[in-house]
């Protein structure tokens, strides 16, 4: 039978929609912006797709966390866990999720599967690191910062390589400062190398890519249409189609520009609703390396944004060259599957290149 410890991260991701761009220190913060949790239903469809393989036959036995930190998700799932721990009364720390991991380690589990993002993953692996084991994990991608390697692409990606993995790599877990993050600066630092199922599904680590976007920029600016509401999201890219349309806007977060006018900056997901048009645009671009283009860095712009816009995709032909295909996971899989296909990228100020969306 194989044997797999389950850790949530409950509050991780919160600050996504919220305009925070991470939760670390900030969930009070957060949960007066209206943020509302994330992790919990990403475990859910992991868990889900777990139990649909083990329904074909696998043997899978859980081992949980109390609570909300994956007992609940998993009883929810169909699975009777056995539970080795619980965070207790108040708000859940680091601290417990390396609690858990201890609990696993002592278990003997063939595999820790975590819900959270880089912090997450971070506690993880230095946690196995320091009890000198090399069990695998991996990560159910559910927070703001997803860059790590250690991840699968999807929440259900995650629950079948569970349970089919049979090989395993190292591979390195990074984290990012998120006051400097805030603040518009990427400073990603190497926290751990740890041992991670072999699977196609597994998300590449953020690679950053050199190359002039003016001519893209340029274009896209030129060809801006009056009366549309154009919704700029984060990055390099489109922070050049931000200076060409006459401002500097926010690095790591999402812009509303109309018709000469910045009408938000650094928008929380309430805030791009209430400034949305008759028509308009998402202007997004692939995380280098990995091919995100919804789910990763932008999470305000959620389903209910997306489904009121058209999605306009900006990419260098080196970026697209180092991505290949795109990915999308917005946390709707219905929306997921509608964004799925082949997608017409901007690459330059006239050129435009087909791209596939897994």
């Amino acid at each position: 039978m194989r044997t797999i410890g389950v850790v949530v991260n409950p509050i991780a991701g919160m600050g996504g929609r919220v305009g925070l761009k991470g939760t670390d220190e900030r969930v009070a913060e957060a949960r007066e912006r209206g943020a509302e949790p994330r992790a919990p239903g990403r475990a859910s469809a992991a868990l889900r797709a777990l139990a649909d393989v083990a329904g074909d036959g696998s043997e899978i036995g859980l081992v949980a966390y109390g609570g909300e930190m994956g007992e609940d998700e998993a009883r929810g799932a169909g699975f009777e866990p056995t539970v080795v721990g619980d965070p207790g009364e108040g708000e859940t720390t680091a601290a417990d999720t390396r609690d858990a991991v201890r609990a696993f380690v002592e278990r003997g589990v063939d595999l820790v599967l975590f819900v959270g993002g880089d912090g997450t993953a971070t506690d993880v692996a230095t946690t196995l690191d320091e009890r000198g084991s090399e069990t695998p994990m991996l990560g159910v991608p559910a927070g703001v910062k997803v860059y790590s390697s250690v991840f699968a692409r999807t929440p259900r990606d995650a629950g079948r390589i569970a349970a089919t993995f049979e090989r395993t790599e190292r591979r390195e877990v990074n984290d990012i400062d998120e006051d400097a993050y805030r603040a518009g600066e990427v400073r990603a630092e190497l926290k751990a190398v740890a041992t991670v199922p072999v699977a196609e599904a597994l998300q590449a680590g953020k690679q950053r890519t050199a190359g002039s976007v003016d001519a893209l920029a340029a274009g896209f600016a030129a060809d801006a249409e009056a009366g549309v509401t154009y919704l700029l999201g984060p990055g390099g890219t489109v922070g050049a189609i931000k200076r060409e349309l006459g401002f500097d806007g926010s690095p790591l977060g999402v812009d509303v520009w109309r018709d000469g006018e910045v009408l938000a900056r650094d928008a929380s997901e309430a805030e791009l609703l209430d400034a949305l048009g008759e028509r308009n645009v998402a202007v997004v671009s692939p995380i280098g390396g990995q091919g995100f283009v919804l789910g990763r860095g932008n999470q305000q712009l959620s389903p209910a944004v997306v489904r009121r816009c058209e999605l306009a995709v900006v990419a260098s032909p080196s970026k697209l060259a180092e991505t290949g295909v795109l990915h999308v996971d917005t946390g709707d899989r219905d929306l997921d599957a509608e964004l799925r296909g082949w997608l017409r990228v901007r690459t330059g100020r006239h050129t435009r290149r087909l791209v596939k969306v897994e």
